[in-house]
Formats: structure tokens, C-alpha cells, sequence
């Protein structure tokens, strides 16, 4: 009986079901959903003293429980009662109706026992309980239609014993209890739906501002590369016309080239901000191919491990980190080979990017590119996410590795927390 005891104090809740789409903040975030509200903390609390008022007056009336004859059979009642009163408040809040009201069924049964084997104690207590459970936990038509199979049997079996004027006085009391409950549940789910809609209101208010933010970067930050990688353009034609020295002209290329990666990185940034999808580990052939053509250096990409869902803040964190170190390499070292590599543990995701330099060539060290991705902020992406970034050189070169937990500490959605 303790462990369906603890569960009202921890994830079941006592009474009111909350809507977990309720629990979510304005960013979209998924909010402390084990966490009650204070009201159902106080029906959990009543609930508990309630059920104890139950056992204490159960065990304090004439004739009391015991272990031989009625005592036995009292006693045997009273569990049966406390276990299915525990029993309605289930750890899945979206169980079958069907075994709530079976358990209520229950507590009535034990309920018409005491009416007979203790016609002085608190067996009133069932038909309340039964009132309020029903209010709360069942649908109108099944709530009502359960407490009225209740007070029937309840009413019937304390009218046959005699006694009238306490079956009058529950009939009385129950119905009035199990209207105020239904009053605070309808109550309750109408505060959950404005909560649901105030949230459904500031992600769309989100996500205007990200599209007028998108808007604002394509108009500046996207027209003004596309007219230096078209003036680059005309710049690198004219050179090789007036025929200038060959290092200026790939000087100019190498420039054209940078402008032309800015203005696709823009897009995608643009994309992000729209809602797009990120970039991700899928993305990392590309990214390699890229590099070898550039630099003209051998690359070398093994994934292993079966590959698994990424929160859209890792996924974008992967590649970044790998776009970062592969820049450095390209910029700081003398590298002979580089090797990417991507581990799907059932832990962790683990990136590693390894360069390997040519032999006599000087020891490379930890330099950030400076355009916006430095391993600096790849550090503190990394960080946020509940992992961990490490850049240091090797017996042969340089080495990151990113380690991400399989679960972020706090993974957010789309553009949550892009430095990029």
C-alpha cells in the first residue's frame, strides 16, 4: 500500500489530471511535468487524511477488527477499502475508465459490508469517496451513472438494516459533493486548455520574429555576399585577362571561393531561423569533400555504431564542430591525412577529428578560425548540451573530440541556442 502511496506524491497526481501539453513553457520546452500544482498537492493531502480518518475510526468502532471471526472480517474489509481507494489514483493517469470503476465498484461493496458489520462506523465515507473520485476521474455520464449505482446499493443495503436516517443524510451529502467536483474539474481543464493556448500563442509569436529576423538576414547579410562573390567573380575574369602573377589570381579564387561557402552558410543559417532543419551528422561527407577539394588533402569519414535521433541542438552541434576543426586544419597545420570519425555509442555520440601532419612539420596548436564558430563556442555548445569538447594536439598532429550524451541535459528545439 505505501508504493500507490508515494505515487500520489510524485507522478500520479491525486485528483485533477493535468494536461502535460499544460507543462510546456513559451519556448516550447517541456516544463517540470513531475511536478503537481499546489491545488493537487492539497486534494493529495486530504485524500491521505481522509483515508487515515477511514482506518483510525474503522478500528475504533464496535465491535473493532481483529484476527478471529467479524473482527477478521471487518479487518479484512477495511484493507480491501484502502487498497481500492489507493487503487483509483493509478501511476498512468489515462489507464482504461473501466478499472477506476471497478475499484470504486469495490470501495462500494466494502462500504455496503460495514453497513452491516459496523452499522456505527464511518461506511458513509465509501459513498463520499465514490462521489468525489467519479466527479474527478470519469466523464460526466460514466461519473454520475457509477455514484448512482453507488448510493443505490448503499442506500438500499442502510435502509434494510434500519436506518433510514443516515441513508437519507448520505443521499443528501454525496450529491451536492459530487457537483462541486465536477464544477472544479471543468474549472481545472479550462485553465489547462488557456494555458495550452497562451503557449500555442508565444511559439507562433516565436516564430514570426524568427521570420522577420530571416527576412532582415537575407536583405542585408545575403544580397551583400552575393555581390561580393559576383564582384570577385568579375575581379578573378579580369585578372587573368590583364594576366596578372598566378599567386594573386588564386589569391582572388581562394576569395571567391570563402564568399560563395559565406553566402551558402547564410542560407542556412536563414533556414534555421526559418524553422528549417539544421544541419547534421548526414552532412558530414559533404563537409569532408569540400575540405579535399580545397585543401587537396587525403580525409577519410567512418561512422560507427547504429546511428540514433539527435535533439536538433547536437545535430547541429556535430557539424559545426567538425566544420570548425576542419577549418583550423586547413588554416594551422601541415597535415598529411585527416580522419573524421563518428561514434554512435548507446551512451554518447562522439565525434573525433584527427589530423596527422607530415613528418619534421612544427606542432600544431589550439587556434579558434575567428569566423564565428571557434572552438571557444563549440566548447560552450558543447557545455550547455551536457557534454564536453577537447582540443589538443597529438604525437602526430591535432585532435578534437565532442562528446555528447545520448540524452542532452537540455536539448531545445529548432535555433534553440545557435551560435552559428
Amino acid at each position: 500500500m505505501l508504493r500507490p502511496l508515494l505515487n500520489w506524491f510524485t507522478a500520479g497526481g491525486m485528483l485533477i489530471h493535468r494536461d502535460p501539453a499544460a507543462c510546456a513553457g513559451a519556448d516550447g520546452r517541456a516544463g517540470r511535468a513531475g511536478r503537481a500544482p499546489i491545488e493537487v498537492i492539497l486534494l493529495r493531502c486530504l485524500g491521505v487524511g481522509y483515508l487515515l480518518l477511514f482506518v483510525i475510526s474503522t478500528s475504533t468502532t464496535h465491535p473493532q477488527p481483529g484476527l478471529h471471526g467479524r473482527g477478521l472480517v471487518i479487518l479484512i474489509v477495511m484493507v480491501g477499502f484502502v487498497a481500492a481507494a489507493l487503487g483509483t489514483q493509478p501511476r498512468n493517469a489515462h489507464s482504461p475508465p473501466w478499472q477506476r470503476i471497478a475499484l470504486l465498484l469495490a470501495v462500494t461493496a466494502a462500504s455496503a459490508v460495514l453497513v452491516i458489520l459496523q452499522p456505527n462506523g464511518i461506511w458513509p465515507a465509501g459513498a463520499y469517496f465514490v462521489g468525489v473520485v467519479a466527479a474527478l476521474r470519469l466523464e460526466r455520464l460514466a461519473g454520475a451513472l457509477t455514484l448512482g449505482f453507488s448510493l443505490a446499493v448503499l442506500v438500499g443495503v442502510s435502509a434494510a438494516e434500519g436506518d433510514g436516517g443516515t441513508a437519507v443524510t448520505v443521499l443528501v451529502g454525496v450529491v451536492p459533493w459530487f457537483l462541486v467536483m465536477r464544477l472544479m474539474r471543468e474549472a481545472r481543464e479550462r485553465h489547462v486548455q488557456l494555458e495550452v493556448a497562451q503557449v500555442a500563442e508565444a511559439r507562433a509569436a516565436a516564430v514570426a520574429e524568427r521570420g522577420r529576423l530571416a527576412r532582415e538576414m537575407h536583405d542585408v547579410l545575403a544580397h551583400s555576399l552575393s555581390a561580393l562573390a559576383l564582384q570577385l567573380e568579375s575581379t578573378r575574369l579580369l585578372a587573368r585577362e590583364q594576366r596578372v602573377a598566378q599567386d594573386v589570381t588564386h589569391a582572388i579564387d581562394q576569395a571567391h571561393h570563402l564568399a560563395v561557402l559565406g553566402l551558402e552558410e547564410a542560407r542556412r543559417a536563414i533556414a534555421a531561423a526559418r524553422g528549417d532543419e539544421l544541419p547534421g551528422p548526414e552532412r558530414l561527407g559533404g563537409l569532408a569533400e569540400a575540405f579535399g577539394a580545397q585543401s587537396g588533402l587525403a580525409i577519410a569519414v567512418q561512422v560507427n555504431g547504429e546511428p540514433h535521433e539527435l535533439a536538433p541542438d547536437a545535430r547541429l552541434a556535430v557539424y559545426r564542430t567538425a566544420q570548425e576543426a576542419l577549418t583550423n586544419v586547413r588554416r594551422h597545420a601541415t597535415p598529411e591525412r585527416v580522419e573524421v570519425r563518428l561514434d554512435y555509442r548507446p551512451e554518447a555520440t562522439v565525434l573525433v577529428v584527427e589530423d596527422h601532419s607530415i613528418p619534421g612539420a612544427p606542432a600544431p596548436h589550439a587556434l579558434d578560425s575567428g569566423d564565428g564558430y571557434g572552438l571557444t563556442g563549440m566548447r560552450e555548445r558543447a557545455e550547455l548540451l551536457g557534454g564536453r569538447l577537447l582540443a589538443e594536439p597529438t604525437a602526430a598532429g591535432f585532435r578534437v573530440e565532442l562528446w555528447l550524451p545520448a540524452v542532452p541535459a537540455d536539448a531545445t528545439g529548432v535555433g534553440g541556442r545557435d551560435r552559428g
